[in-house]
């Protein structure tokens, strides 16, 4: 296959990726790898146990996934070669200053060779602990940052962040870059340091009152929620990624930025494998959970928009947008999404949800197939919680009682109501605000990117990324609910 002018740019380039075991992380290597493997070197930054444990999480958790079957069919015997001469394993954590590298040589080395920052490393966890998602996703973004100012020979830094970062606004939302200290609530200020120091001072009253590491780890994603919440965002996820965003506004200097924005990832679409993801995302977790027959209703608008995109159209984005901004002294900004151009409504999902069960019973502990029902979805807060005391709350009131008189006796049923109702609780609490959600995200910006770099049919058809192309019931039905029960669920 001819190179391709955007597959070429990467020729001979060296490039540092953080996050590369992940999903996201995982397709762009893939990608990269399969449609210019004259890229020099790809430097990927993991997490280290000991000396052996960063070649080891290479082998296992990138090249050892189902998605990189294509690039093994088209090496043949010579793959394993090939990719210890292109995958290079750098022992380190963007939670550090000089991203944890302690080898001076590899850090020496890295500086003068590296041309372009890939940085994916982020922990997506929407209550997650907030010490550990300021690490990650605030003092994380600095580190790569102040790295990429070292690196004489870069013509980039690309930084994935969501585009959820604009909280729970409506109207169309616009390619806009934050401010220092910008909030979404009123005149508030967000003083990023000072949420660094709240934590450490939590932290040592924690220490000092000698409380446990379930209290601790209680504690911190409490305060997360508390804090995100306090200045407009909906939890810690998009909150600290809002503030790493503030930071690399505040300090890139003349440095090449672009942040890319997407919003839901799902599993990809086209190549190398449709249907293929990792990691639970916001809707696979109602798919996982319709399935298992654990969620039973849900509160939120059938008609909202479903902003969603497949993984590899992000990655064709995140592609296209190095190619395009590359030694450009400035920040651009790119939401990747569908809202704006083919907007999918959550009424699509459900549909094909119970369509997929209808034709493919689910089987029950017993070995038998489970009747498919339809979800009930309550649009109103008021008929949502009439419900869930009626098929919850009042049993388990019930249940206690009898297990009180005949002691215990009907203890295995309260307890797996319980989990049911504390497990449909929790799902709205974190994503009722996406289920109500009445923003669309402007893509602007990308739109005349495409425009401007897929001219080409056979570059459109590489790198596409441009979602009017996706039939949304054929993806979910066909690709998707198929590809969440065959490699997410357990």
């Amino acid at each position: 296959m001819e190179t391709s002018r955007i597959a070429g740019y990467f020729k001979d380039k060296n490039i540092l990726i953080t996050g590369a075991t992940g999903f996201l992380g995982t397709i762009f290597v893939e990608k990269l790898l399969r449609v210019e493997p004259n890229v020099n070197k790809l430097f990927l930054l993991v997490r280290a146990t000991n000396v052996a444990s960063p070649k080891q999480r290479i082998q296992s958790e990138v090249i050892g996934k189902e998605i990189f079957q294509v690039l093994k069919d088209k090496h043949g015997k010579g793959f394993h070669s090939f990719i210890e001469e292109k995958l290079i394993p750098v022992a380190g954590d963007v939670v550090h200053e000089n991203l944890g590298i302690e080898d001076s040589d590899i850090k020496e080395h890295l500086w003068k060779k590296i041309n372009i920052i890939v940085n994916v490393a982020a922990t997506t966890g929407f209550f997650e602990r907030y010490d550990v998602a300021l690490d990650v996703n605030v003092l994380g973004a600095k580190h790569v940052l102040e790295f990429a100012k070292k690196c004489v020979n870069l013509n980039m830094l690309l930084h994935v962040s969501t585009a959820y970062v604009a909280g729970e606004n409506d109207g169309l939302i616009l390619e806009n870059q934050f401010s220092m200290g910008e909030t979404l609530k009123g005149n508030s200020y967000l003083d990023i340091e000072a949420e660094l120091n709240l934590v450490k001072e939590r932290k040592r009253e924690l220490d000092f009152d000698q409380s446990t590491d379930n209290i601790e780890k209680k504690t911190m994603k409490e305060l997360g929620l508390t804090r995100a919440r306090n200045f407009g965002w909906p939890n810690t996820y998009v909150f600290t990624k809002a503030m790493g965003e503030m930071l690399l506004g505040h300090l890139r200097e003349d440095l090449p930025l672009v942040i890319i924005r997407p919003s839901i990832i799902t599993s990809i679409y086209k190549e190398p494998l449709p249907g293929w993801m990792e990691g639970t995302r916001t809707i696979d977790t109602f798919i996982i959970g319709y399935a298992k027959g654990k969620l039973t209703c849900f509160l939120g608008d059938p008609n909202s928009t479903m902003d969603v995109i497949p993984g590899d159209m992000v990655v064709n984005a995140m592609i296209s947008t190095i190619v395009a901004h590359s030694s450009q002294q400035d920040e651009f900004i790119y939401h990747v999404g569908s809202s704006m151009r083919n907007p999918a409504s959550y009424s699509i999902l459900e549909q094909c949800g119970y369509e997929y069960f209808l034709e493919n019973p689910r089987i029950g502990k017993d070995g038998k197939p489970t009747k498919t029902k339809r979800l009930p979805i309550f649009r109103t807060l008021g008929s949502f919680q009439g419900y869930m005391t009626l098929r919850y709350k009042l049993p388990l009131e019930v249940l206690h009682m009898l297990n009180l008189i005949f002691c215990g006796l009907f203890a295995q049923r309260y307890n797996e109501l319980s989990r049911m109702y504390k497990f449909i609780m929790h799902l709205v609490d974190l994503y009722a605000p996406y289920a109500f959600f009445k923003g669309c995200f402007d893509d602007t910006n990308l739109e005349r990117l495409r425009v401007q770099m897929m001219k080409d049919k056979i570059e459109a058809q590489r790198f596409d990324f441009d979602p009017k192309s996706i039939d949304w019931k054929e993806y979910f039905y066909n690709i998707h609910i198929p590809g969440v029960l065959k490699y997410l669920q357990k």
